[in-house]
Protein backbone atom coordinates (compact mmCIF):
# COMPACT_ATOMS: atom_id res chain seq x y z
CA UNK A 1 0.00 0.00 0.00
CA UNK A 2 1.39 3.62 -0.57
CA UNK A 3 1.13 6.27 1.69
CA UNK A 4 -1.53 7.80 -0.83
CA UNK A 5 -3.65 5.05 -0.18
CA UNK A 6 -3.79 4.90 3.68
CA UNK A 7 -4.43 8.67 3.96
CA UNK A 8 -6.75 8.31 0.93
CA UNK A 9 -8.41 5.20 2.91
CA UNK A 10 -8.47 7.04 6.40
CA UNK A 11 -9.84 10.30 5.23
CA UNK A 12 -13.24 9.33 6.67
CA UNK A 13 -11.94 9.46 10.04
CA UNK A 14 -11.60 13.29 9.49
CA UNK A 15 -8.56 15.62 10.77
CA UNK A 16 -9.41 17.18 14.13
CA UNK A 17 -11.87 14.82 15.81
CA UNK A 18 -11.75 13.27 19.26
CA UNK A 19 -9.80 10.59 18.52
CA UNK A 20 -6.74 12.57 16.88
CA UNK A 21 -7.05 15.43 19.33
CA UNK A 22 -6.81 12.69 22.16
CA UNK A 23 -3.66 11.19 20.27
CA UNK A 24 -2.37 14.44 19.68
CA UNK A 25 -2.30 15.35 23.90
CA UNK A 26 -1.50 12.25 25.67
CA UNK A 27 1.47 11.62 23.44
CA UNK A 28 2.96 15.77 23.55
CA UNK A 29 2.42 15.04 27.64
CA UNK A 30 4.69 11.88 27.35
CA UNK A 31 7.76 14.03 26.07
CA UNK A 32 7.16 16.37 29.48
CA UNK A 33 9.67 14.73 31.48
CA UNK A 34 12.34 14.61 28.36
CA UNK A 35 12.57 18.42 29.11
CA UNK A 36 14.08 17.88 32.16
CA UNK A 37 15.72 14.80 32.56
CA UNK A 38 19.28 15.96 31.53
CA UNK A 39 19.06 19.89 31.87
CA UNK A 40 18.34 18.87 35.83
CA UNK A 41 22.61 18.14 36.55
CA UNK A 42 22.39 22.07 36.15
CA UNK A 43 20.72 21.76 39.55
CA UNK A 44 21.65 18.77 40.86
CA UNK A 45 25.56 19.09 40.09
CA UNK A 46 25.94 22.89 40.44
CA UNK A 47 28.92 23.43 42.41
CA UNK A 48 28.56 26.10 45.41
CA UNK A 49 31.26 28.17 47.30
CA UNK A 50 33.47 25.73 49.49
CA UNK A 51 36.66 26.00 51.48
CA UNK A 52 38.29 23.42 53.26
CA UNK A 53 36.81 22.00 56.27
CA UNK A 54 38.72 23.75 59.78
CA UNK A 55 36.21 22.94 62.09
CA UNK A 56 39.01 21.44 64.72
CA UNK A 57 42.17 24.06 63.38
CA UNK A 58 43.07 26.71 65.12
CA UNK A 59 42.99 29.13 62.26
CA UNK A 60 41.80 32.46 61.65
CA UNK A 61 39.00 33.30 59.79
CA UNK A 62 41.06 35.27 57.10
CA UNK A 63 42.92 32.13 56.56
CA UNK A 64 39.81 30.81 55.59
CA UNK A 65 39.00 33.58 53.42
CA UNK A 66 42.53 33.31 51.55
CA UNK A 67 42.12 29.48 50.65
CA UNK A 68 39.07 30.65 49.06
CA UNK A 69 39.93 33.17 47.32
CA UNK A 70 43.45 32.71 47.10
CA UNK A 71 45.05 30.86 43.88
CA UNK A 72 43.90 27.12 45.79
CA UNK A 73 40.58 27.62 44.77
CA UNK A 74 39.41 26.25 47.89
CA UNK A 75 41.62 23.26 47.23
CA UNK A 76 44.64 24.05 49.56
CA UNK A 77 45.00 24.50 53.35
CA UNK A 78 46.85 27.81 53.90
CA UNK A 79 48.22 28.91 57.10
CA UNK A 80 49.94 32.13 58.44
CA UNK A 81 53.87 31.71 58.80
CA UNK A 82 55.84 34.36 59.66
CA UNK A 83 53.44 36.82 58.76
CA UNK A 84 52.33 35.48 55.66
CA UNK A 85 50.18 32.64 54.03
CA UNK A 86 51.44 29.63 53.11
CA UNK A 87 49.51 26.80 50.96
CA UNK A 88 50.24 23.21 53.31
CA UNK A 89 48.47 20.97 51.03
CA UNK A 90 45.02 19.56 50.28
CA UNK A 91 42.31 19.73 52.66
CA UNK A 92 42.65 16.95 54.55
CA UNK A 93 39.39 17.03 56.67
CA UNK A 94 37.49 17.83 53.31
CA UNK A 95 35.01 20.87 52.41
CA UNK A 96 32.78 23.06 54.14
CA UNK A 97 30.08 24.06 51.56
CA UNK A 98 27.96 27.22 51.70
CA UNK A 99 24.08 26.63 51.79
CA UNK A 100 22.68 30.24 50.23
CA UNK A 101 21.05 28.18 47.64
CA UNK A 102 21.38 24.77 47.51
CA UNK A 103 20.90 22.15 50.64
CA UNK A 104 22.90 19.58 48.84
CA UNK A 105 23.76 18.51 45.45
CA UNK A 106 25.72 15.69 44.03
CA UNK A 107 28.85 17.62 44.66
CA UNK A 108 29.06 18.20 47.78
CA UNK A 109 27.26 14.37 48.48
CA UNK A 110 30.31 13.45 47.17
CA UNK A 111 32.40 16.17 47.44
CA UNK A 112 33.32 16.66 43.61
CA UNK A 113 35.57 19.20 43.64
CA UNK A 114 39.20 19.85 43.16
CA UNK A 115 40.99 16.97 41.75
CA UNK A 116 37.51 15.42 41.34
CA UNK A 117 36.39 18.39 39.67
CA UNK A 118 35.94 16.25 36.47
CA UNK A 119 33.48 13.95 37.38
CA UNK A 120 30.93 17.04 37.62
CA UNK A 121 31.04 16.98 33.77
CA UNK A 122 31.99 13.65 33.42
CA UNK A 123 28.44 12.50 34.87
CA UNK A 124 26.53 13.95 31.86
CA UNK A 125 28.44 12.51 29.42
CA UNK A 126 27.49 9.44 31.08
CA UNK A 127 24.27 10.49 30.43
CA UNK A 128 24.72 11.10 26.67
CA UNK A 129 26.47 8.28 26.06
CA UNK A 130 23.52 6.39 27.14
CA UNK A 131 21.09 8.67 24.67
CA UNK A 132 23.57 7.49 22.20
CA UNK A 133 23.37 3.98 23.10
CA UNK A 134 19.56 4.63 22.87
CA UNK A 135 19.32 6.49 19.79
CA UNK A 136 20.93 3.61 18.20
CA UNK A 137 18.92 0.49 19.71
CA UNK A 138 15.20 2.34 19.86
CA UNK A 139 14.86 2.42 16.05
CA UNK A 140 15.85 -0.89 15.19
CA UNK A 141 13.66 -2.19 18.64
CA UNK A 142 10.89 0.41 17.42
CA UNK A 143 10.83 -0.90 13.49
CA UNK A 144 10.67 -4.93 15.12
CA UNK A 145 8.26 -4.68 18.13
CA UNK A 146 6.13 -1.28 17.44
CA UNK A 147 6.66 2.00 18.98
CA UNK A 148 3.60 1.64 21.33
CA UNK A 149 5.84 -0.99 23.06
CA UNK A 150 8.83 0.53 22.91
CA UNK A 151 7.78 4.05 24.33
CA UNK A 152 6.19 2.62 27.42
CA UNK A 153 9.27 -0.06 28.13
CA UNK A 154 11.65 2.73 27.81
CA UNK A 155 9.30 5.29 29.59
CA UNK A 156 9.40 2.67 32.39
CA UNK A 157 12.93 2.68 32.12
CA UNK A 158 13.67 6.42 32.37
CA UNK A 159 11.26 6.40 35.68
CA UNK A 160 12.64 3.60 37.27
CA UNK A 161 16.28 4.78 36.68
CA UNK A 162 15.40 7.70 38.03
CA UNK A 163 14.12 6.77 41.40
CA UNK A 164 17.08 4.31 42.11
CA UNK A 165 19.47 7.04 41.67
CA UNK A 166 17.73 8.99 44.32
CA UNK A 167 19.00 6.27 46.29
CA UNK A 168 22.77 6.50 45.40
CA UNK A 169 25.18 5.64 47.76
CA UNK A 170 28.13 6.33 45.43
CA UNK A 171 28.94 8.75 42.92
CA UNK A 172 29.48 5.41 40.30
CA UNK A 173 26.18 3.86 41.27
CA UNK A 174 24.40 7.72 40.42
CA UNK A 175 26.57 7.42 37.09
CA UNK A 176 25.52 3.87 36.07
CA UNK A 177 21.80 4.47 36.35
CA UNK A 178 22.14 8.00 34.52
CA UNK A 179 23.15 5.97 31.58
CA UNK A 180 19.76 3.62 31.80
CA UNK A 181 18.24 6.91 32.39
CA UNK A 182 19.65 8.29 29.01
CA UNK A 183 18.73 5.32 27.02
CA UNK A 184 15.18 5.59 28.24
CA UNK A 185 15.01 9.39 27.46
CA UNK A 186 15.86 9.66 23.84
CA UNK A 187 14.40 6.12 22.98
CA UNK A 188 10.76 7.31 24.17
CA UNK A 189 11.11 10.67 22.76
CA UNK A 190 11.33 9.49 19.59
CA UNK A 191 8.98 6.62 19.85
CA UNK A 192 6.52 9.50 20.86
CA UNK A 193 7.35 11.51 17.85
CA UNK A 194 7.05 8.68 14.80
CA UNK A 195 4.52 7.25 16.79
CA UNK A 196 2.07 10.76 16.33
CA UNK A 197 3.65 11.13 13.03
CA UNK A 198 1.95 7.79 12.05
CA UNK A 199 -1.01 8.14 13.94
CA UNK A 200 -2.54 11.40 12.93
CA UNK A 201 -3.40 13.23 9.73
CA UNK A 202 -1.05 15.11 7.59
CA UNK A 203 -1.95 18.62 8.81
CA UNK A 204 -2.12 17.54 11.81
CA UNK A 205 1.11 15.96 11.52
CA UNK A 206 2.94 18.65 11.40
CA UNK A 207 1.09 20.78 14.39
CA UNK A 208 2.15 17.60 16.57
CA UNK A 209 5.73 17.64 15.28
CA UNK A 210 6.64 21.58 16.28
CA UNK A 211 3.68 22.64 18.81
CA UNK A 212 3.30 19.08 20.39
CA UNK A 213 6.29 17.35 21.22
CA UNK A 214 8.62 20.52 20.71
CA UNK A 215 6.95 23.23 22.77
CA UNK A 216 5.66 20.01 25.32
CA UNK A 217 9.46 19.52 25.74
CA UNK A 218 10.25 22.89 26.24
CA UNK A 219 7.38 23.29 28.88
CA UNK A 220 9.23 20.37 30.68
CA UNK A 221 12.28 22.08 30.54
CA UNK A 222 10.65 25.64 31.88
CA UNK A 223 8.97 23.39 34.77
CA UNK A 224 13.03 22.62 36.31
CA UNK A 225 13.71 26.23 37.43
CA UNK A 226 10.41 26.11 39.01
CA UNK A 227 10.87 22.84 41.16
CA UNK A 228 14.51 23.60 41.96
CA UNK A 229 13.60 27.10 43.08
CA UNK A 230 10.98 25.14 45.59
CA UNK A 231 13.65 22.11 46.06
CA UNK A 232 16.76 22.57 47.42
CA UNK A 233 18.11 18.98 47.71
CA UNK A 234 19.29 17.23 44.61
CA UNK A 235 17.68 13.82 46.08
CA UNK A 236 14.39 15.07 46.97
CA UNK A 237 14.44 17.24 44.11
CA UNK A 238 15.02 13.84 41.67
CA UNK A 239 12.58 12.07 43.34
CA UNK A 240 9.78 15.30 42.26
CA UNK A 241 11.32 15.28 38.68
CA UNK A 242 10.99 11.50 38.35
CA UNK A 243 7.44 10.48 40.52
CA UNK A 244 5.00 11.98 37.20
CA UNK A 245 6.48 9.26 34.97
CA UNK A 246 4.26 7.09 37.55
CA UNK A 247 1.43 8.88 35.68
CA UNK A 248 1.81 7.44 32.28
CA UNK A 249 0.77 3.96 33.16
CA UNK A 250 -2.55 4.83 32.59
CA UNK A 251 -2.01 6.20 28.86
CA UNK A 252 -1.31 2.21 27.71
CA UNK A 253 -4.35 1.90 26.92
CA UNK A 254 -5.70 4.90 25.56
CA UNK A 255 -2.45 5.02 22.74
CA UNK A 256 -2.83 2.54 20.19
CA UNK A 257 -0.36 1.04 17.81
CA UNK A 258 0.63 2.74 14.52
CA UNK A 259 -1.55 1.27 11.78
CA UNK A 260 0.90 1.47 9.42
CA UNK A 261 3.67 -0.10 11.27
CA UNK A 262 1.08 -2.64 11.69
CA UNK A 263 0.23 -2.99 7.65
CA UNK A 264 4.03 -2.61 7.25
CA UNK A 265 4.08 -6.17 9.35
CA UNK A 266 0.81 -7.78 7.49
CA UNK A 267 -0.96 -7.84 10.54
CA UNK A 268 -3.77 -6.21 8.55
CA UNK A 269 -7.02 -7.05 10.70
CA UNK A 270 -5.44 -5.07 13.79
CA UNK A 271 -4.59 -2.20 12.07
CA UNK A 272 -8.38 -2.07 10.80
CA UNK A 273 -9.39 -2.68 14.75
CA UNK A 274 -7.37 0.55 15.59
CA UNK A 275 -8.97 2.39 12.96
CA UNK A 276 -12.51 1.35 13.81
CA UNK A 277 -12.15 2.44 17.38
CA UNK A 278 -11.04 5.62 16.13
CA UNK A 279 -13.93 5.97 14.21
CA UNK A 280 -16.54 5.03 16.63
CA UNK A 281 -14.67 7.68 19.02
CA UNK A 282 -15.33 10.38 16.23
CA UNK A 283 -18.59 9.19 15.98
CA UNK A 284 -18.14 8.18 12.30
CA UNK A 285 -19.63 5.17 10.57
CA UNK A 286 -16.56 3.15 8.76
CA UNK A 287 -16.89 1.29 5.75
CA UNK A 288 -17.53 -2.57 6.07
CA UNK A 289 -14.13 -3.00 4.46
CA UNK A 290 -11.74 -0.53 4.85
CA UNK A 291 -8.14 -2.36 3.80
CA UNK A 292 -9.04 -5.21 2.19
CA UNK A 293 -10.43 -4.13 -0.83
CA UNK A 294 -7.07 -1.35 -1.06
CA UNK A 295 -4.68 -1.61 -3.80
CA UNK A 296 -2.05 -2.80 -1.20
CA UNK A 297 -3.43 -6.36 -0.43
CA UNK A 298 -4.16 -6.45 -3.94
CA UNK A 299 -0.97 -6.11 -4.51
CA UNK A 300 0.25 -9.12 -2.33
CA UNK A 301 0.63 -11.89 -4.56
CA UNK A 302 2.88 -10.04 -7.18
CA UNK A 303 5.39 -8.55 -4.32
CA UNK A 304 6.74 -10.04 -0.89
CA UNK A 305 4.47 -9.34 2.18
CA UNK A 306 6.31 -7.10 4.51
CA UNK A 307 5.97 -9.25 7.04
CA UNK A 308 8.24 -11.79 5.55
CA UNK A 309 11.20 -9.16 4.96
CA UNK A 310 13.16 -7.90 8.09
CA UNK A 311 14.58 -4.37 7.38
CA UNK A 312 18.26 -3.75 9.46
CA UNK A 313 20.56 -0.69 9.57
CA UNK A 314 21.86 -1.49 6.53
CA UNK A 315 18.96 -0.68 4.68
CA UNK A 316 19.38 2.94 5.72
CA UNK A 317 22.81 2.51 3.11
CA UNK A 318 21.26 -0.21 0.77
CA UNK A 319 20.16 1.63 -2.43
CA UNK A 320 21.92 5.39 -3.88
CA UNK A 321 18.86 7.10 -2.85
CA UNK A 322 18.49 5.76 0.52
CA UNK A 323 21.99 5.97 1.37
CA UNK A 324 22.04 9.94 0.27
CA UNK A 325 18.99 10.61 2.41
CA UNK A 326 20.25 8.83 5.49
CA UNK A 327 24.09 10.64 4.80
CA UNK A 328 22.76 13.94 4.36
CA UNK A 329 20.92 14.11 6.94
CA UNK A 330 22.99 12.63 10.00
CA UNK A 331 24.99 14.98 8.71
CA UNK A 332 23.11 18.48 9.06
CA UNK A 333 21.95 16.79 12.42
CA UNK A 334 25.36 16.60 13.87
CA UNK A 335 26.33 20.33 13.08
CA UNK A 336 23.48 21.51 14.01
CA UNK A 337 23.04 20.06 17.69
CA UNK A 338 27.03 20.90 18.03
CA UNK A 339 25.78 24.93 17.60
CA UNK A 340 22.95 24.48 19.36
CA UNK A 341 24.40 23.42 22.75
CA UNK A 342 28.22 24.69 21.55
CA UNK A 343 25.90 28.45 21.71
CA UNK A 344 24.14 27.45 25.34
CA UNK A 345 27.53 26.79 26.91
CA UNK A 346 29.46 29.82 25.11
CA UNK A 347 26.79 32.70 25.27
CA UNK A 348 28.20 35.47 28.23
CA UNK A 349 26.25 33.71 31.44
CA UNK A 350 23.73 36.50 32.36
CA UNK A 351 24.20 38.38 35.45
CA UNK A 352 21.04 37.48 38.36
CA UNK A 353 18.99 35.07 39.42
CA UNK A 354 20.14 31.34 38.07
CA UNK A 355 16.55 29.87 38.37
CA UNK A 356 15.39 32.91 36.58
CA UNK A 357 17.91 32.73 33.53
CA UNK A 358 17.23 28.98 32.88
CA UNK A 359 13.40 29.93 33.24
CA UNK A 360 14.38 32.64 30.65
CA UNK A 361 16.49 29.83 28.22
CA UNK A 362 13.34 28.14 28.07
CA UNK A 363 10.56 30.11 27.40
CA UNK A 364 12.84 31.11 24.21
CA UNK A 365 12.80 27.50 22.61
CA UNK A 366 9.28 28.17 22.83
CA UNK A 367 8.93 30.91 21.04
CA UNK A 368 11.46 29.61 18.72
CA UNK A 369 8.87 26.70 18.32
CA UNK A 370 5.87 28.73 17.99
CA UNK A 371 7.59 30.88 15.13
CA UNK A 372 8.36 27.51 13.23
CA UNK A 373 4.88 26.41 13.37
CA UNK A 374 3.35 29.77 12.24
CA UNK A 375 5.97 29.36 9.25
CA UNK A 376 5.46 26.06 8.75
CA UNK A 377 2.21 27.02 7.20
CA UNK A 378 3.26 29.28 5.01
CA UNK A 379 6.80 28.15 3.73
CA UNK A 380 8.43 24.94 2.27
CA UNK A 381 10.39 22.55 4.74
CA UNK A 382 13.62 23.36 3.40
CA UNK A 383 13.34 26.89 3.14
CA UNK A 384 12.72 26.77 7.04
CA UNK A 385 15.68 24.63 7.34
CA UNK A 386 18.11 25.81 5.20
CA UNK A 387 16.98 30.36 5.66
CA UNK A 388 17.68 29.91 9.37
CA UNK A 389 20.82 27.90 9.41
CA UNK A 390 22.11 30.18 6.51
CA UNK A 391 21.06 33.62 8.38
CA UNK A 392 22.45 31.77 11.95
CA UNK A 393 25.93 31.04 10.66
CA UNK A 394 26.28 34.18 9.17
CA UNK A 395 25.20 36.24 12.13
CA UNK A 396 27.55 34.06 14.33
CA UNK A 397 30.48 35.62 12.23
CA UNK A 398 29.47 38.99 12.75
CA UNK A 399 30.39 38.45 16.02
CA UNK A 400 33.62 38.91 14.78
CA UNK A 401 33.06 42.26 14.26
CA UNK A 402 31.61 43.52 17.71
CA UNK A 403 34.11 45.19 19.75
CA UNK A 404 34.78 43.65 23.05
CA UNK A 405 33.30 46.13 25.36
CA UNK A 406 29.81 45.68 23.35
CA UNK A 407 29.32 42.41 24.96
CA UNK A 408 24.98 43.18 24.90
CA UNK A 409 25.21 43.21 21.31
CA UNK A 410 27.52 40.00 21.44
CA UNK A 411 24.57 38.10 23.59
CA UNK A 412 21.78 39.50 21.49
CA UNK A 413 23.38 37.63 18.05
CA UNK A 414 24.36 34.82 19.81
CA UNK A 415 20.76 34.48 20.97
CA UNK A 416 19.66 35.55 17.60
CA UNK A 417 21.84 32.76 16.40
CA UNK A 418 20.69 30.43 18.82
CA UNK A 419 16.43 30.94 18.04
CA UNK A 420 17.23 30.29 14.39
CA UNK A 421 19.39 27.33 15.34
CA UNK A 422 16.63 26.29 17.46
CA UNK A 423 13.54 26.54 14.77
CA UNK A 424 15.49 24.92 12.14
CA UNK A 425 16.19 22.10 14.27
CA UNK A 426 12.28 21.82 14.84
CA UNK A 427 11.66 21.55 11.58
CA UNK A 428 14.58 19.07 10.76
CA UNK A 429 12.28 16.07 13.03
CA UNK A 430 9.54 16.98 10.54
CA UNK A 431 11.06 16.60 7.14
CA UNK A 432 13.18 13.59 8.66
CA UNK A 433 9.99 11.45 9.40
CA UNK A 434 8.60 12.63 6.05
CA UNK A 435 11.92 11.67 3.90
CA UNK A 436 12.38 8.46 5.93
CA UNK A 437 10.13 5.24 4.79
CA UNK A 438 7.94 3.87 7.42
CA UNK A 439 9.88 0.10 7.33
CA UNK A 440 12.77 1.59 8.18
CA UNK A 441 11.52 5.20 9.65
CA UNK A 442 12.37 4.39 13.41
CA UNK A 443 15.65 3.29 12.82
CA UNK A 444 16.26 6.55 10.33
CA UNK A 445 14.92 8.74 13.01
CA UNK A 446 17.80 6.74 15.50
CA UNK A 447 20.36 7.24 13.20
CA UNK A 448 19.36 10.63 13.20
CA UNK A 449 19.21 11.24 16.82
CA UNK A 450 22.32 9.06 17.30
CA UNK A 451 24.16 11.72 15.56
CA UNK A 452 22.64 14.61 17.24
CA UNK A 453 23.83 13.24 20.50
CA UNK A 454 27.34 12.79 18.73
CA UNK A 455 27.03 16.01 18.08
CA UNK A 456 26.39 17.47 22.06
CA UNK A 457 29.18 15.18 23.35
CA UNK A 458 31.71 17.43 21.23
CA UNK A 459 30.39 20.73 21.45
CA UNK A 460 31.73 21.46 25.26
CA UNK A 461 34.80 21.39 23.51
CA UNK A 462 33.56 25.21 21.28
CA UNK A 463 33.57 26.72 24.48
CA UNK A 464 36.85 25.36 25.54
CA UNK A 465 38.99 27.17 22.75
CA UNK A 466 37.59 30.25 23.91
CA UNK A 467 40.94 30.19 26.15
CA UNK A 468 42.85 30.36 23.36
CA UNK A 469 40.78 33.12 21.62
CA UNK A 470 37.23 35.04 22.47
CA UNK A 471 35.89 34.71 18.91
CA UNK A 472 36.88 31.68 17.91
CA UNK A 473 34.27 29.11 19.14
CA UNK A 474 31.52 31.55 17.08
CA UNK A 475 34.15 31.77 13.36
CA UNK A 476 34.03 27.77 13.84
CA UNK A 477 30.51 27.20 14.87
CA UNK A 478 29.54 30.16 11.77
CA UNK A 479 31.40 28.02 9.58
CA UNK A 480 29.91 24.86 10.59
CA UNK A 481 25.96 26.28 10.21
CA UNK A 482 26.70 27.66 7.38
CA UNK A 483 28.11 24.85 5.68
CA UNK A 484 24.43 22.58 6.93
CA UNK A 485 22.57 25.47 5.41
CA UNK A 486 24.13 24.74 2.01
CA UNK A 487 23.75 21.16 2.67
CA UNK A 488 20.00 21.52 3.59
CA UNK A 489 19.49 23.10 0.04
CA UNK A 490 20.00 19.25 -1.10
CA UNK A 491 17.29 17.96 0.86
CA UNK A 492 14.11 16.34 -1.08
CA UNK A 493 10.70 19.00 0.05
CA UNK A 494 8.57 16.92 1.95
CA UNK A 495 5.95 19.37 1.93
CA UNK A 496 2.45 17.87 0.57
CA UNK A 497 3.86 14.64 0.06
CA UNK A 498 2.63 11.18 1.10
CA UNK A 499 4.34 9.43 3.75
CA UNK A 500 7.07 7.20 1.75
CA UNK A 501 6.16 3.51 2.97
CA UNK A 502 9.14 1.33 1.18
CA UNK A 503 12.03 1.77 0.14
CA UNK A 504 11.26 2.18 -3.42
CA UNK A 505 9.34 5.49 -2.68
CA UNK A 506 12.14 7.40 -1.15
CA UNK A 507 12.51 11.19 -2.67
CA UNK A 508 15.56 12.05 -4.74
CA UNK A 509 18.23 14.60 -3.29
CA UNK A 510 17.93 18.39 -5.31
CA UNK A 511 21.85 17.48 -6.69
CA UNK A 512 20.87 20.30 -9.65
CA UNK A 513 19.71 23.12 -7.57
CA UNK A 514 16.32 22.13 -6.80
CA UNK A 515 16.62 19.57 -10.00
CA UNK A 516 15.69 22.99 -12.56
CA UNK A 517 18.44 21.31 -15.08
CA UNK A 518 16.84 18.92 -17.92
CA UNK A 519 19.28 16.66 -18.35
CA UNK A 520 19.65 16.25 -14.19
CA UNK A 521 15.55 16.07 -14.30
CA UNK A 522 15.84 13.23 -17.09
CA UNK A 523 19.07 11.18 -15.08
CA UNK A 524 16.69 11.48 -11.60
CA UNK A 525 13.60 10.00 -13.39
CA UNK A 526 15.66 7.23 -15.19
CA UNK A 527 17.52 6.19 -12.13
CA UNK A 528 13.98 6.06 -10.27
CA UNK A 529 12.26 3.94 -12.95
CA UNK A 530 15.34 1.42 -12.16
CA UNK A 531 15.24 1.13 -8.81
CA UNK A 532 11.27 0.70 -9.01
CA UNK A 533 12.13 -2.92 -11.18
CA UNK A 534 14.15 -3.64 -8.83
CA UNK A 535 12.63 -6.53 -6.04
CA UNK A 536 12.49 -5.30 -2.07
CA UNK A 537 15.07 -6.79 -0.28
Amino acid sequence: MTSLDYDEVTSFLGERGPFQITIFVLLSLSTVPNGYTGMAMVFLADTPSYRCRTSHRNWTSANLSLAEDGSGGGCLEYRLLNGSSNATGLCVDGWEYSNERYHSTIVTEWDLVCEDAWKVPFSLTIFFMGVLSGSFLSGELSDRFGRKVVLFATMAIQTLSSLVQVASVSWEMFCVFFFFTGIGQISNYMAAFVLGSELLGRNLRVVYSVLGTCVFYALGYAFLPLCAYLVRSWRLLLAVLSLPGLLYIPLWWFIPESPRWLLAKGRVQEAEDIIRAAARKNGITPPEVIFKDSDLLLSEKSEPKSSDVSYSYLDLIRTPKMRNITVLNSVVWLITTITYFGLSLSTPNMNGDPYLNCLLSALMEVAAYVLAWLLLKLLPRKALITFPLLTAGLVLLLIHAVPPENSGLSVALAMGAKLGVTAAFSVLYISAVEQFPTVVRGMGMGVCSMCSKTGSTIAPFFPYLSHYDRILPYILMGVLTMLAGLLSILMPETRGVPLPEDLSQVQTLNWCCCCCSPACSRKRRKTEKAEQLQPNV
